[in-house]
C-alpha cells in the first residue's frame, strides 16, 4: 500500500481538500515528491503557491536567515536551496540554468544589499514572480518581497525600459461608458448578483464563485463616482492619487475596508483594476489588457483566470492643482479594452535592465 493517500498518488497530482494556510502547500508539496523543475498549474488550488502565500512563507522562513561571509555566488546558491526547504521541495545537487530558476513555481530569487536590482540579459516577463530577498550590511535576511514583471516594471524611473504598453483614452460625449455589457465567457459563470450592505471579504481577497459583481452591477455602481473630487496630493505623486482613488472604489463597492497590495489586479476580489487617467495616454505595463496569459489566482471551479477576464474602471479627470475631480468614467473587460481604447504600437525592452528600488520597496 502506498505510504500517501490514494489522492496524493503519483507526481503533481491535485489534493482532495483545499489548503487552509500557507503551509498548507509546504505540505501538499512535501508529499508530492515534485520537484522545482516540475511544471504546476497556475492556480492549482493546492500545490500553486499565490504571490501573497508565497511572500508570506519566505518572509517568515528567511528572516534572519545568516550568510555573512558568503561570496555573492555562494549566498545566492545558499538561499535558493534555503527556499527550497521552506516551500517543501527537496533541495537539488546543483540548480540548473533554466529561467525562471525556480520553473515549477515560476519565479526567481535576487538577494539584494542595495536597493539596485539588475536583471541581465533577458527581458521582464511580466506574469513572471520575482522574489526580492533583503540582506542587512551584517548579513542577515531581514525582507522578503513577491512581486510580478509588470508590477516591478512600473518601478524604473532610469529609462531603461524605454517603453511599455500603452493606449490612448479619447473622452466622448457620455460621461459614462459601459464598454462590455458582459464578462468574458470564461467569467461569466462564476460571477453573481449585487448584493446591498456592506461585503465581509477584503478588497485584496482572491475572487470567489458567486461573489464577484457582473460588469453591469460594476457599472452602475461606479458610474456614481462621477463629479467626485479629492484633494491632490500632486503630479509628482500618482500613486497617492491613485490610492485617493482605489479607497472611493472599495467603499462605492461596499468594502468595509480599504486594502492594497500593489498587486493585479487592485481589487482583486472583484478582479478589477483601477485606473486614474489625467490625461489621455493609458500605461499598461508590460501586459495587454486582451492577453491570454493565467492570473496568480487560485482556480474557479477548475478554471484559470487570465488577464482578459479582468475588468477594468478607468476614471479620467482634471485638476486644478488643489484637487482631483472625476469627470468620466468607463468599464470594459480586458478582452474588450481595445475595442474602445486604441493601443498604441511598439514595445521596446532593453537587455540590460537596472532598476533603483524605492526606499519604502519592502514596506508596501
Amino acid at each position: 500500500m502506498s505510504q500517501y493517500p490514494n489522492y496524493l498518488q503519483g507526481r503533481g497530482k491535485k489534493l482532495a481538500s483545499k489548503p487552509k494556510s500557507s503551509q498548507q502547500f509546504v505540505k501538499a508539496i512535501s508529499q508530492s515528491g515534485l520537484s522545482i523543475y516540475d511544471d504546476i498549474e497556475v492556480g492549482d488550488p493546492n500545490l500553486w503557491i499565490p504571490a501573497p502565500d508565497l511572500e508570506t512563507l519566505l518572509e517568515e522562513g528567511l528572516h534572519s536567515f545568516s550568510t555573512a561571509g558568503l561570496a555573492n555566488r555562494t549566498r545566492s546558491k545558499v538561499v535558493k536551496e534555503e527556499v527550497c526547504r521552506i516551500l517543501g521541495y527537496p533541495v537539488p545537487r546543483s540548480f540548473k540554468k533554466t529561467r525562471p530558476r525556480f520553473p515549477g513555481q515560476k519565479f526567481d530569487t535576487y538577494v539584494q544589499k542595495s536597493n539596485n536590482l539588475q536583471v541581465w540579459n533577458e527581458e521582464l516577463e511580466p506574469t513572471r514572480r520575482y522574489v526580492i530577498i533583503k540582506v542587512s550590511d551584517n548579513g542577515t535576511i531581514e525582507r522578503v518581497k513577491v512581486v510580478t514583471g509588470d508590477r516591478l516594471a512600473l518601478l524604473d524611473t532610469t529609462g531603461t525600459l524605454t517603453q511599455k504598453f500603452q493606449a490612448r483614452l479619447i473622452p466622448g460625449l457620455d460621461q459614462a461608458e459601459l464598454v462590455a455589457p458582459e464578462d468574458t465567457d470564461r467569467l461569466r459563470p462564476f460571477v453573481g448578483k449585487i448584493r446591498k450592505g456592506k461585503i465581509a471579504a477584503s478588497p485584496v481577497d482572491n475572487p470567489a464563485v458567486g461573489a464577484l459583481f457582473p460588469t453591469a452591477g460594476l457599472y452602475e455602481r461606479l458610474r456614481q463616482l462621477v463629479g467626485t473630487s479629492f484633494v491632490d496630493s500632486g503630479h509628482d505623486q500618482e500613486r497617492n492619487r491613485g490610492a485617493a482613488l482605489h479607497r472611493l472604489v472599495c467603499k462605492q463597492l461596499g468594502y468595509a475596508d480599504y486594502q492594497d497590495d500593489g498587486r493585479f489586479p487592485d481589487v482583486r476580489h472583484q478582479l478589477l483594476e483601477v485606473k486614474l487617467q489625467t490625461s489621455p495616454t493609458i500605461d499598461l505595463g508590460l501586459v495587454c489588457p486582451n492577453s491570454m496569459e493565467t492570473l496568480d489566482i487560485p482556480l474557479l471551479k477548475g478554471q484559470q483566470i487570465r488577464h482578459c477576464d479582468v475588468r477594468y474602471a478607468l476614471f479620467y479627470a482634471k485638476t486644478d492643482g488643489k484637487r482631483v475631480t472625476l469627470t468620466n468614467f468607463y468599464l470594459t473587460t480586458g478582452e474588450a479594452f481595445f475595442s474602445r481604447f486604441p493601443q498604441f504600437q511598439g514595445k521596446v525592452l532593453n537587455k540590460k535592465l537596472q532598476i533603483p528600488l524605492p526606499a519604502d520597496f519592502f514596506s508596501r
